[in-house]
C-alpha cells in the first residue's frame, strides 16, 4: 500500500540518498552528526508509514514536517563545514523542499 503514495516513494529515495552521503562523512563526525541526520531521517520514514496506516494523520505529518526543517538545518551545516559540496546541498536542499511541499499538501486535505 505504501507504494500508491507519492510522498512515501519520495521520501525513500531521499532517504536512500542520504544514508549514501552521510556514509562518507569524516569519521570524527560519523557517530554522533551523521546518526543524528540518520535517526531524523528514519523517523520521517516511520512517520510516513504510521500516517498512512492510520487514522490520525495529522499529528503525524506535522511531526514530518518539523523534522524535514531540522534535516535542512543539519544539510546547511553539512555544507558549511564542508561535508557536502555545493551540488550535493543544492540537490538535498530540493529533495527537502518538494517533500515538505507534498506534506503541506497533504496536512492540508487532512485539515480539511
Amino acid at each position: 500500500m505504501t507504494d500508491d503514495y507519492s510522498a512515501f516513494r519520495k521520501w525513500y529515495e531521499t532517504l536512500n540518498w542520504i544514508m549514501e552521503r552521510t556514509e562518507k562523512y569524516p569519521k570524527d563526525v560519523r557517530f554522533s552528526f551523521t546518526n543524528r541526520i540518520l535517526s531524523i531521517a528514519v523517523e520521517i520514514l516511520e512517520r510516513l508509514i504510521e500516517a498512512i496506516y492510520t487514522r490520525e494523520k495529522t499529528e503525524n505529518l506535522k511531526s514530518i514536517n518539523l523534522s524535514v526543517e531540522k534535516l535542512r538545518i543539519f544539510f546547511r551545516l553539512s555544507h558549511d563545514r564542508k561535508y557536502i559540496a555545493m551540488n550535493q546541498y543544492e540537490y538535498i536542499s530540493t529533495q527537502l523542499d518538494e517533500f515538505g511541499k507534498m506534506i503541506g499538501g497533504w496536512l492540508k486535505t487532512c485539515e480539511g
